[in-house]
């Protein structure tokens, strides 16, 4: 329906604490729902926690836990992100939560009723880290690229497999009439290659008897879903399918944002999923990049893992947005370092936006009372057409650019040299202006844009406490 939209992140497992890199694709997600709810639309906002899987079995047996008790310690730790990070999603899926695996189940079924699940006994070799099968192609020095640490273990046992492969040409077909499918485009002509050189079938399934913790296959108590078959279908089941078929029917397809090693599951294993499900595809994937640490992949191995919590803590939830929004190339991999984040936090916060906020309250306020501003504003066409195509760092620079406008425009008048009437026009004109920047800001900063629409939309104008002190 054209006033609703669905948007969702993908699930993190909880295998480890919340990271940067998953705290840049939730806050991408949430400037989307706000920028989307800002222009009237009714948001369904989807994330939540991925928990089945070998990898979290063996974390839970490190730790001595039962996997049920190390999931619900380890999703609210996810959940707090939104407090964190001032989130709106209003729902947190888990796939132990009943319903989501009453649809998988369903979902199970519908596939295998089309043929596409069948029981075969192959040997594959299986990462771990990734939860996937891995052919010899994408190894590095006999390595998965992305867990080069994680040795690959040799799986060979009777289990089911998804025909993945009866789906190459229906997913050409369905890239073809659907350009901007993927994006960024180079994400998509990656995907469309790896489906154009042909479709392996891979398993679905684990043997119970060496993965207790995942969902039971039905009809089968020795076999358990492979974690991907599963953690997918969160996605409908979030939004009530199988059995709220009329509310399901109103919010899918959704848009969905995942990180590049996420490309193949989201755009292919998943379209396919969907087909043979007889659903219909998700509306548009977009891929944003990965996020270094002065120059290294960020690692547990290599210490340098940023956590987000301790950032908020120290510097402010809508500074740490900033940054990620502004310094993360949208389509490609960014660098995380303090020292640069101090440097974008003083010149583009504390003296830019900072600066110009409290020099037009300061005159304002010395002035006296100014016409109410009862506009009601929309978003500024770069903001609106850098948005529609997810490029999030170019959305906040326009804003940027324009807060330096304005700073320069009140170096060049010098207002506070201006008589009574040409001060009024002035401070109109610029109030105006402040409040159209901070509305354009709501999506990216959202609490700092509420407090300058709040301050500037008063008759009597006063200045307050710096919204951005500088760091030392």
């Amino acid at each position: 329906m054209a006033n609703k939209f669905y948007i969702t992140t993908t699930l993190p497992y909880v295998n480890a604490e919340p990271h940067i890199g998953f705290a840049l694709e939730i806050i991408q997600a949430d400037v989307l729902a706000r920028y989307h709810r800002l222009q009237g639309k009714d948001i369904f906002f989807n994330t939540g926690t991925d928990e089945h899987g070998l990898k979290i079995y063996r974390c839970a047996l490190n730790e001595k836990k039962d996997p049920q008790q190390y999931c619900d310690e380890y999703a609210q730790k996810f959940n707090n992100l939104k407090r964190a990070l001032n989130l709106s999603y209003n729902n947190f899926i888990r796939t132990t939560d009943k319903n989501h695996i009453e649809a998988a189940v369903e979902f199970w079924e519908r596939c295998k009723k089309n043929g596409d699940i069948y029981k075969a006994k192959k040997k594959i070799k299986y990462c771990v880290g990734c939860e996937l099968e891995k052919t010899d192609s994408e190894l590095k020095d006999g390595c998965c690229p992305l867990h080069p640490n994680t040795k690959l273990e040799i799986l060979e046992e009777e289990n089911y497999f998804f025909r993945f492969s009866k789906y190459q040409k229906p997913l050409l077909n369905f890239y073809q009439k659907r350009p901007n499918f993927v994006i960024p485009q180079n994400r998509f002509n990656e995907i469309k290659s790896f489906v154009s050189a042909g479709l392996k079938d891979f398993s679905i399934s684990r043997l119970k008897s060496k993965l207790p913790w995942g969902i039971p296959v039905p009809n089968d108590p020795e076999h358990v879903m492979y974690v991907w078959f599963d953690a997918l279908i969160n996605y409908v089941s979030a939004v009530g399918w199988p059995k709220k078929i009329s509310e399901f029917n109103q919010w899918w397809p959704a848009i969905q944002i995942a990180g590049k090693d996420n490309l193949r599951q989201q755009s292919a294993m998943w379209q396919a999923m969907l087909m043979s499900a007889g659903l219909p595809c998700s509306k548009q994937i977009f891929i944003h990049g990965f996020i270094t640490c002065e120059g290294q992949k960020i690692s547990k191995s290599l210490g340098n893992v940023i956590n987000p919590f301790n950032l908020v803590e120290k510097y402010g939830t809508d500074s740490v947005r900033y940054y990620l929004l502004k310094e993360i190339p949208a389509y490609e991999d960014g660098d995380f370092s303090l020292a640069r984040f101090k440097e974008v936090y003083n010149a583009d916060l504390a003296n830019n936006l900072g600066n110009l906020v409290a020099r037009l309250a300061k005159l304002c306020e010395k002035y006296g009372e100014l016409p109410s501003f009862a506009n009601k504003f929309t978003f500024s066409n770069t903001v609106k057409e850098k948005l529609e195509i997810f490029r999030f760092n170019d959305a906040v620079q326009s804003i940027l650019n324009s807060i330096s406008e304005e700073n320069k425009r009140f170096n060049q008048e010098k207002p506070w040299n201006l008589g009574n009437q040409k001060l009024k026009k002035f401070l109109v004109d610029s109030v105006q202006h402040l409040c159209q920047i901070a509305f354009d800001l709501q999506p990216f900063i959202p609490q700092s844009a509420e407090k300058i629409l709040d301050q500037f939309s008063r008759p009597i104008i006063k200045t307050q406490k710096p919204l951005f002190p500088r760091l030392e």
